[in-house]
């Protein structure tokens, strides 16, 4: 057995490791590239077989007493459950995972964005919702913590679930069980750059006798004022200063939101279990955005002015019927049918001005878009013995999008006018087949093995453009180990080697040509590109993790992955205009190591304050075969990102107060030869308090964005003959403040 001293020094040593390390996990070299077949392929999701534990207990009863999903699983996960989630006060569940190992934000600080794994940019990471694909036009921003029962953090991909998760699967399991009837009401206001909002949450659950319900919803509504400038400079073949000009943005509005989870469970029989899930979400946007370009060197552009009124009102439903029972001696046989729907509109009047501020062109744009789909999952598991469990199944979704855009241009000046109409359709559909095999083979080790193949064929019409049609498949292999290390209940080592894919969206596909108000080489029209493949992606995951006695823990793990067909954003001159497509350009490899320490502050220091710590650090590296250096890494991602904050309870108050510092780096990338971008480096500083009046009421205080740092990026075009033009966009933030009244009853 590990005496104390030596549990002391080696918790010791891997503080001091967490301290120290962005090199100190040395990465293997990435697996080589297999054949694919223009195919695309989902990720899987880890067994449920608990290490040590039967697997009649995983596979029907769930979570058995004592069991830590994080540390017993084979397939690695980090569960974040939903007194986590709450803890800081966040609106939002982006705000919430920003704080979590290897996960970043694209977009603005404080104004959410989309989640990301591992530093990889937008598309790289699955997001999951009760463990299926998120339907079109879903955003985490559209549903609130409270009505969230854990988040799963799943690193490597499993067979259960889509293998399209080169960076990493995040799963957000919405409340489904009830232990206890629960009322709960909060209220409160914030203030975002001087302009104020009011929110709302609620939570409703009771359960008698075979049935039990669970009913959460949210509502906000606030308002924005959100200034930004943008510089733009032209340098001739000589690398002289030809062309400087700047622009001033405004854009001002409200938003309000709606959202509802209702959840009902009906037990059949023993073992038999009826679920019915739903996710409602409503909102309206309305707002007026204006620029004004200012030319101080060079010629200034068609438009030297834009005034903007949009009025966008966005609903989303999903709903699913599952049914799970029990067969024979452990098997267990789950059935899943579900439909959703999503329609957007928009109406948008826009004026745009000649230099002079003479009006130009009077524009109306009228869009809209609808999704529905169903989709459908089954599975049957079955023990074969004490801690071995196989698991068939299959998930398939068909989705039908139909989109139109139509716009009416005036002109007191004769200015060009467009005045044009599209409509088009696009069908996916989507089958998956998978087995999945995890086996305790000894009381230390135990093994994870699953198979997955995954097909995808999309369909599309439209006025403005011929038929097009993309099909493609992946067969995706995929292994996981964990080892206890013999001699130590703390100490333990993972592994996973996965095929996984990043496969090319609808949008991305259609061949619909979206127009610039001043096309330029940094500002080109956007164009679809129907030829697209996935990108398919070897990987290798190794970890060690050490769990305190005191409770907490300290973990390292490093990745690594081969991308091949990267996809990338190709600008190029078409019939005299700036045109952006995505195209698959050569291969990639990106590797990272990620440290993580959260333990309470008494289990290193015994007579420490009530302080419960958590830090990480992630650093990534990548680069693109296809495309010179320097710089020439994947776009959009995260060279480096942490997380420092700390929770303290007070001993003689009724008062909890936390903070959490979190941080970004950037820098320049070489997108393609001519091709660059710059992200400036993001922080954020996040405080909270909280006040128990009684074991029911409390006052939650949260400082959001304390830091208020401007956010900067930058994109450029370098020309044949050296001449380069850039675009440099500086926008402020602000700190949020927000006050909520949480009430139970």
């Amino acid at each position: 057995m590990t005496s104390p001293t030596q549990r002391a020094r080696r918790t010791h040593l891997l503080m001091r490791l967490f301290v120290a390390a962005p090199a100190v996990f040395g990465m293997i070299a990435a697996a080589a590239a297999g054949q694919q077949d223009s195919v695309v392929r989902p990720d899987v999701a880890a067994g449920t077989v608990k290490q040590a534990k039967p697997v009649q207990q995983v596979e029907i009863k769930g979570q058995a007493a004592g069991y830590d999903a994080r540390r017993d699983d084979t397939a690695t996960k980090i569960v974040v459950n939903q007194e986590e989630l709450l803890r800081n006060g966040d609106t939002t569940l982006g705000d919430a995972l920003k704080r979590l190992p290897g996960i970043t934000i694209g977009g603005v600080q404080g104004r959410g964005g989309d989640i990301r794994m591992r530093g990889l940019g937008s598309g790289y990471t699955q997001i999951l919702l009760n463990g299926e694909p998120s339907p079109p036009g879903f955003s985490l921003d559209q549903i609130a913590p409270e009505m969230v029962e854990r988040i799963e953090i799943m690193r490597a991909a499993t067979a259960e679930y889509s293998a399209q998760a080169i960076a990493g699967a995040i799963n957000i399991v919405l409340k489904r069980q009830v232990h206890t009837a629960q009322r709960e009401l909060k209220v409160g206001a914030q203030s975002d750059n001087g302009a104020a909002g009011v929110l709302s949450t609620f939570q409703l659950a009771d359960k008698k006798g075979a049935l039990s319900y669970a009913m959460g919803g949210n509502l906000i509504y606030g308002r924005q004022d959100r200034p930004s400038t943008r510089i733009t400079r032209g340098l001739d073949a000589g690398g002289s200063l030809a062309l400087l000009r700047d622009a001033d943005e405004q854009s001002k509005g409200r938003l309000f939101s709606f959202g509802l989870s209702p959840r009902v469970n009906w037990t059949l029989a023993p073992g038999e279990v009826l679920t019915s899930q739903t996710f409602i979400s409503a909102s309206n946007a309305k707002g007026d955005g204006h620029e004004r370009v200012q030319t101080l060197l060079g010629s200034a552009p068609p438009f030297t002015a834009t005034d903007t009124d949009a009025d966008t009102s966005f609903q989303i439903a999903r709903t699913d019927l599952s049914w799970t029972r029990r067969v024979g001696q452990g098997g267990k046989l789950d059935a899943k049918f579900g439909v959703n729907y999503a329609h957007r509109s928009s109406d948008t009047p826009q004026l745009q001005y000649y230099p002079g501020n003479v009006l130009a062109l009077d524009r109306n744009i009228d869009s809209g878009s609808t999704d529905k789909g169903v989709t459908g999952s089954g599975k049957y598991s079955l023990p074969l013995g004490a801690g071995h469990a196989v698991a068939i199944g299959w998930d398939g979704a068909y989705s039908l999008r139909d989109e139109s855009r139509y716009e009416f241009d005036t002109s007191p000046l004769n200015a060009p006018l467009r005045n044009l109409d599209e409509v088009f359709e696009a069908r996916v559909a989507r089958i998956a087949l998978f087995a999945q095999d995890e086996w305790n083979v000894t009381k230390q080790w135990s093994v994870y093995l699953g198979l997955r193949w995954e097909g995808i064929d999309t369909r599309s019409d439209g006025n403005t453009y011929a038929s097009i049609g993309n099909r493609s498949s992946v067969w995706s292999p995929l292994f996981q180990t964990l080892y206890k290390i013999p001699g130590s209940k703390n100490d333990q080592l993972r592994g996973a080697i996965t095929r996984t894919y990043k496969a090319p969206n609808t949008s991305s596909l259609i061949p619909r040509r979206f127009t610039a108000t001043n096309n330029s080489a940094t500002t080109p029209d956007t164009q679809g590109n129907p030829n697209l493949k996935p990108e398919l992606a070897w990987g290798l995951d190794l970890g060690y993790e050490h769990y305190l006695d005191g409770g907490g823990m300290l973990g390292v793990s490093g990745f690594t992955r081969r991308i091949q067909d990267v996809t990338h954003s190709r600008v190029g001159l078409v019939d005299g205009l700036w045109v952006s497509m995505p195209v698959n350009e050569g291969n990639a490899k990106t590797r990272g190591i990620e440290l993580e320490a959260k333990f309470p502050l008494r289990s290193v220091m015994k007579n420490a304050p009530a302080v419960d710590v958590r830090a990480n650090l992630t650093r990534t590296w990548s680069t693109l075969d296809q495309v010179p250096g320097p710089d020439n890494r994947l776009d959009q991602q995260t060279p480096v990102s942490g997380t420092l904050g700390f929770d303290w309870k007070l001993d003689k108050l009724p008062a909890t107060f936390g903070a959490a510092y979190s941080f970004q780096d950037g820098g320049p990338v070489r997108i393609a030869t001519n091709q660059y971008a710059y992200a400036g480096v993001k922080r954020t500083l996040d405080l909270y308090g909280v006040w128990r009046f009684s074991p029911k009421v409390q006052l939650r205080a949260m400082l959001s964005n304390a830091l208020h740092q401007d956010n900067v990026t930058a994109s450029s075009y370098v020309n044949g003959d050296g001449s380069a033009l850039s675009d440099t966009t500086i926008t402020p933030t602000a700190a949020v403040v927000r006050a909520m009244l949480e009430m139970k009853f």
